[in-house]
């Protein structure tokens, strides 16, 4: 079923951050949200899941940091007993053992504390819990800053062999236009609190008209990255 939202907008000390903006997102849609720092990126990635939350609708998101899902004191299988419960799911041990394997973190040790695994294991741990309950729409803010190009290469296609066939949409929050371009069919250009462009991938890419988008298209190097 199509995700739908309409007149998403915020203020901040009488500001406005993000102008009235509305989106729909088709089923099994990739959709990558891009734009420079502060253009509003992360701000329409909350009200979206804010919006699509009050419609009862099944949204997971993953921020740019483990740090900012995994409490340091807790254990990890503290912290997956923790997310089952707060998605009113019963414990099950062949979902989990699935979703594991599937993003190749199944020997990690889940009565250690998050500093107890890697940086991308922990990050492909959030990425798994915020599959659990086989969500409509998983965001992903600035997924794999905090990794190096490698790992968040291997986890960025970890992540799509897992989506891929499904109906789980997924949007891509990102300044990283080499990222985006590889994991997304549409992309969508945020300036100044609003989309600005919206075109598939390679045609964005490669006729940019506003800006915004030509400034961000115009650096190729990112054509060498490997994630």
């Amino acid at each position: 079923m199509m995700l739908a939202v309409s007149g998403l907008s915020a203020e901040r000390s009488g500001r406005i951050i993000l102008h009235p903006t509305s989106l729909n997102i088709s089923p099994g849609a990739r959709i990558g949200l891009v734009g420079s720092s502060g253009s509003g990126k992360s701000t329409l990635g909350h009200a979206l899941i804010d919006d699509l939350h009050a419609q009862g609708r099944v949204v997971a998101h993953v921020p740019q940091s483990p740090d900012e899902a995994l409490d340091p004191l807790r254990s990890m299988s503290f912290h997956w007993r923790e997310a089952e419960t707060a998605l009113g799911l019963p414990h099950d041990p062949a979902r989990q053992q699935h979703l594991f394997k599937a993003l190749r973190i199944e020997n990690g040790d889940l009565r250690k504390r998050p500093w107890g695994w890697s940086r991308g294991m922990q990050q492909r741990f959030v990425i798994a819990m915020a599959l659990i309950g086989s969500p409509e729409l998983i965001i992903l803010d600035e997924p794999t800053s905090a990794l190096d190009p490698v790992v968040a290469a291997g986890t960025m296609d970890l992540l799509d062999s897992v989506l891929d066939g499904g109906t789980t949409a997924m949007m891509l929050i990102t300044h990283d236009l080499g990222l985006a371009a590889r994991r997304v069919d549409h992309l969508m250009v945020m300036h100044d609190g609003q989309i600005v462009e919206t075109a598939t991938t390679a045609d964005l890419l490669n006729h940019p008209r506003t800006q915004a988008a030509k400034s961000l298209s115009s650096h190729r190097s990112w054509l060498s990255v490997p994630c």
